[in-house]
């Protein structure tokens, strides 16, 4: 059956309208989503085989940033990841009105799929799983570490800066030294400054305090303060596939920088885009 020819001008809208803002993308997964949507579905093609290298110079970034943003993309939905082997990354470039949870009228940031307090995880089978959430310790793996940062977007949850793994930290709403749990419920991603400036105030006075420094807009504050309590309620559940699913760079708790995990795998310059590269 001949495929529908996609209308370019709806697509461009689509990408900044409704996915870039809602998913809040960085400069680097639009250029990586960019980048893929030309060499598949506009080519006429659902799957596309590639490497990391070729990607990277196909945008003009180093391997690193790179494999980070095609791990956030797949997470997010954006990609679906086929096929994984010394051949290359095998993916399913999705258009935005194909991202499950990208509906009109979501705020950013929800529409993940949820059942029953649990995140629809993907296990070995195609079949989805459930993960309940609410006994996890998300400081007891890289992965669930990552997983908060992953739900905020890369910006931190008190000022609303864009963040990355360098300035990144795990901040408890409620402190411990007050019986804070490391629920997800109960942490989030923040800068290394609001982290510092925090301390063991309460996530609420905090804010305040952002709003009075005019750090933070009157909306902002109020926004901040309803997704204060949507976290309490675990209506901001993130996007974990796996207690134990190394997703990347993995940030450590208050005060701590992020660390990044083992050696990449980097195939030689000049091979084509099917050549071998981990994700």
């Amino acid at each position: 059956m001949k495929r529908k020819k996609l209308n370019l001008k709806h697509l461009w809208k689509q990408f900044e309208d409704l996915l870039f803002p809602r998913l809040r993308l960085s400069i680097t997964d639009r250029a990586v989503y960019s980048h893929l949507i030309r060499h598949s579905r506009l080519e006429g093609q659902l799957q596309l085989r590639f490497s990391m290298p070729w990607l990277a110079r196909g945008i003009g970034v180093s391997t690193g940033p790179v494999r980070e943003s095609v791990r956030r993309l797949v997470v997010l939905g954006v990609l679906r990841l086929i096929r994984r082997s010394k051949a290359g990354h095998v993916i399913d470039v999705r258009l935005p009105d194909e991202i499950r949870g990208l509906r009109p009228g979501l705020p950013a940031g929800e529409g993940l799929p949820v059942v029953g307090g649990a995140i629809a995880v993907r296990g070995s089978a195609s079949s989805p799983q459930s993960l309940n959430l609410e006994g996890l310790d998300f400081l007891k793996t890289p992965a669930l570490r990552q997983s908060i940062h992953l739900r905020e977007r890369g910006h931190c949850f008190y000022c609303l800066r864009r963040t990355d793994a360098r300035v990144q930290c795990l901040d408890h709403v409620v402190p411990r030294v007050r019986a804070g749990r490391n629920s997800y419920r109960n942490l989030v991603s923040s800068c290394l400054e609001c982290n510092s400036l925090k301390g063991e105030r309460p996530a609420a006075h905090f804010l305040r305090w952002l709003y009075r420094e005019r750090r933070i807009t009157s909306a902002e504050l109020n926004a901040r303060l309803r997704a204060l309590d949507a976290l309490a309620s675990g209506k901001l559940p993130p996007p974990v596939l796996h207690p134990d699913t190394s997703l990347g760079c993995a940030s450590s708790s208050r005060h701590s920088p992020a660390r990044c995990g083992g050696p990449l795998t980097i195939a030689p310059r000049g091979r084509p885009p099917g050549s071998r590269s981990g994700l």
